[in-house]
């Protein structure tokens, strides 16, 4: 891969890693709840999702899902219905006492999994990646070894960055009223993504 080529794609996973859907609002509403170190599993989650979405592209199995109609509807439906569950029953409970909960690290990295996995646009994104980036003049052993680290650093820099962010906004919210909230608008955010992803033509 050219460096032009190597700027190019990182521009485009940049924006692809940091513009605001569900894993942000899922990394931002555990660290609030359970703060900045706790909340890096769900990095890991992700980052095992990429890991996953990066190897079925680079051998065109996300392609075959994408071009499978009934595939693609059984992926959707169920994202829509976990990220609707999910915004349900945090707004639910954002209207009781805050209480600490205790949830396990693997609890928390499936959840982050789930959600990241669970949506079939995102292999739209891994897609374009290799459809637009690969340059077919070079084997793409050779390329992988520079799109997949590229790939996971920036999306590790951009869902910590996430992270910090609701550690940050739990260290401030914390009177109830506030905590009640923040807590409900991503609650919101998690039930309109779920709209969305079912109103969204494929």
């Amino acid at each position: 891969m050219s460096i032009e080529g190597w700027i190019i794609f990182a521009t485009f996973w940049v924006l692809f890693v940091t513009t605001p859907g569900p894993n942000a609002v899922n990394c931002i509403q555990t660290a609030i709840e359970f703060g900045f170190r706790k909340s890096l599993v769900c990095v890991c989650g992700i980052l095992t999702q990429a890991c996953l979405f990066l190897g079925l592209s680079a051998v065109g199995i996300s392609a075959l899902i994408l071009t499978s109609p009934l595939l693609f509807e059984i992926l959707r439906w169920s994202g829509v219905a976990f990220l609707i569950w999910l915004g349900v029953r945090n707004w639910m409970q954002a209207g009781h006492p805050r209480t600490r909960r205790t949830l396990s690290h693997k609890t928390l990295y499936v959840k982050a999994f789930l959600i990241a996995t669970i949506n079939p646009k995102s292999l739209a994104g891994y897609i374009a990646a290799f459809s637009q980036f690969i340059e077919t003049g070079t084997p793409i052993g050779t390329q992988m070894w520079v799109i997949v680290p590229t790939a996971l650093i920036l999306t590790t820099l951009s869902y910590t960055g996430y992270c910090a962010l609701g550690a940050h906004l739990g260290r401030k919210a914390l009177d109830h009223i506030t905590n009640f909230w923040i807590q409900r608008i991503l609650a919101a955010c998690f039930v309109a993504y779920g709209t969305l992803l079912g109103l969204a033509a494929r």
